[in-house]
């Protein structure tokens, strides 16, 4: 079962600058390898900043910045600041998160936008929560002052979808969308990575829940965009996205109750259509509406079918399911205390 962070672990009452206690940028074991890893696509104004803030929060850590075929001066500006540059030329941030989870070999990895909305401060706290508690993976749920940095439709819309996926999959996460996490070597080497694009979020959550992995969530600052950098991320088209993501992702993990609700639809339909042949034809002992009693009987036999589907493929997943916690078991677990 997820768990949230108490708030007193990172100060955010004013919301200005995050400065975790000594205890938390310095860990009391072994350091482990960190990989920041920073998705990009035309953030030439912002990215040598972020590169810059996450050297100084954690200055052991390898940086990547990954292009997603830019046509500004990301790459130069991100090689200035002292990233480590590769590319990925399929468009989208799915495939970058795919390419990146494939090549780089860490303990920890912090994922993080290279729009400059995100504080890098909180990385170590996260990253310290994350192999303390020895989690999977931290979310940092967005919490901002600034009207325009989390616009109200992108906040409606998320707390739409983040509700789905509790309902479906379990609680503990209220922001489903969030770009900045910390996972460990198990989440990643394990995660399948079939999204393109912003629905890679919701294949993070959905993949842990999923397989009740330890995660947690704590709140961090969240700004507005730097001047000159806007966002890619289209509210109504990958909304939509995002929303096909999650129904594909019950039908797979989630089988048997989503088939169950297909059923339901058919029987009440087959009853609302085929109950007045019934009544007249135990008063008379005619079928008057001869086509709407074959419809309705047509409609049974969809929702006697979705049933079957439903307990088939409950079993395939349940398979699945097995397969995929057997290979998440064959990864060494994070360094501990």
């Amino acid at each position: 079962m997820p768990e949230t962070i108490e708030r007193p672990l990172v100060a955010l009452s004013p919301l200005i600058a995050l400065s975790p206690p000594p205890r938390l940028t310095k860990f009391a074991r072994p350091r482990p390898a960190i990989a920041v890893l920073i998705p990009c696509f035309n953030e030439a104004s912002s990215i040598g900043h972020v590169v810059g803030d996450f050297r100084a929060a954690l200055p052991d850590a390898t940086i990547y910045v990954y292009d997603n075929n830019s046509t500004d001066r990301t790459v130069s500006c991100a090689r200035a600041a002292g990233a480590v540059v590769r590319s990925e030329t399929l468009q989208g941030k799915g495939h970058v998160i795919r390419r990146m989870f494939a090549d780089i070999e860490a303990d920890v990895y912090v994922l993080v936008d290279g729009d400059d909305t995100y504080d890098a401060s909180v990385a170590p706290v996260m990253a310290d929560v994350l192999l303390d508690r020895r989690l999977d993976m931290v979310s940092a749920a967005r919490d901002t002052p600034e009207a325009d940095a989390y616009r109200l439709g992108h906040q409606v819309g998320n707390a739409i979808l983040s509700g789905m996926v509790r309902h479906a999959f379990g609680g503990g996460i209220d922001d489903m969308l969030s770009g900045y996490r910390v996972f460990s070597r198990r989440f990643v080497k394990s995660f399948p990575a079939l999204s393109s694009g912003f629905e890679t979020e919701t294949e993070f959550t959905v993949h842990a829940l999923a397989l009740h992995m330890p995660v947690a969530e704590l709140r961090a600052p969240y700004r507005g965009r730097a001047p000159g950098s806007h966002s890619k991320l289209n509210t109504i088209a990958d909304g939509f996205r995002i929303l096909r993501e999650i129904v594909t992702l019950i039908e797979h993990e989630r089988p048997l109750p989503f088939f169950s609700l297909v059923m339901v639809f058919w029987l009440t339909a087959a009853l609302v259509l085929g109950l007045p042949v019934i009544v007249t034809f135990l008063h008379t002992g005619l079928v008057e509406r001869l086509p709407t009693a074959v419809l309705s009987a047509s409609m049974v036999l969809l929702a006697s079918l979705s049933l079957g589907c439903g307990l088939i493929l409950d079993s395939v997943a349940r398979g699945r399911k097995e397969l995929k916690r057997l290979h998440y078991l064959s990864i060494p677990a994070p360094p501990g205390p």
